[in-house]
C-alpha cells in the first residue's frame, strides 16, 4: 500500500472518460473505493482498474436470422 498511486476526482474523470460530478456522485455512494486526506479525495489505481475489469461485459453473438 505503501507504493500505491493516488489519484484526483479530475485525472479519474480523465483516464474513464465521465464527468467529476459522476466520479464525486460515486465517493458519496460508496461506489469506488477512495482515501479522504483533510479535505481532499483520492482514488487508488487499484480502484480504477477494478471498476473497469468489474463493469467489463462479452459481447453478444447473434445467429444469421438476429
Amino acid at each position: 500500500m505503501a507504493d500505491e498511486q493516488l489519484l484526483t476526482v479530475r485525472e479519474v474523470s480523465e483516464r474513464l472518460g465521465l464527468r467529476e460530478s459522476t466520479l464525486r456522485k460515486w465517493v458519496l455512494e460508496r461506489r469506488i473505493a477512495y482515501h479522504k486526506i483533510g479535505r481532499a479525495v483520492r482514488v487508488p489505481t487499484e480502484a480504477v482498474t477494478r471498476l473497469i475489469r468489474e463493469s467489463y461485459r462479452e459481447p453478444v453473438e447473434h445467429g444469421e436470422n438476429g
